[in-house]
């Protein structure tokens, strides 16, 4: 886990830019399919994302995370072992940004279908699915690893 802010710079670089390159390249997946334009698509669409999901993750989602993880969730047993901390902030931060960037993703595509309700809530789950998974054993353990390293 990072330990000041040069460090937490460093692992949201690493964090967001893996997680919204997959996510992105998901999303257009599931919507156009693996077309000839899909790698296109993804790095027209990627520079504004990251910068979204930058700003969402240090500045909304991680500080309250942090804040209710340390001042309501954590106790003696997550104390035990470091990595119990880091998972369980980890699914909290999905859950999170998931529920922002689902927002971006159909306000920037201007996907709101029939119902807007019922198209964010079918967006989030489907994000949700893959993008948990995706941290928790991929894309979390390269950050953490780039982390140790430097």
């Amino acid at each position: 886990m990072p330990r000041n802010f040069k460090e937490e710079l460093l692992f949201t670089a690493v964090m967001a830019g893996l997680m919204v390159l997959v996510m992105a390249g998901y999303n257009i997946a599931l919507a156009d399919g693996f077309g000839h334009h899909f790698i296109r698509e993804v790095l027209v669409g990627y520079p504004l994302a990251l910068l979204v999901a930058a700003i969402c993750d240090l500045g909304i989602i991680g500080p309250g995370v942090k804040y209710l993880f340390f001042h309501y969730i954590i106790n003696d047993y997550m104390k035990k072992k470091q990595i119990r901390i880091a998972l369980t902030i980890s699914v909290m931060m999905v859950a999170g940004m998931v529920t922002l960037m689902s927002l971006f993703g159909m306000v920037v595509t201007q996907n709101f279908g029939g119902n807007v309700f019922l198209t964010y809530l079918h967006t989030w789950i489907f994000n949700l699915f893959m993008a948990l998974p995706l941290q928790l054993l991929i894309v979390g353990p390269i950050a953490r690893k780039i982390l140790s390293l430097v």
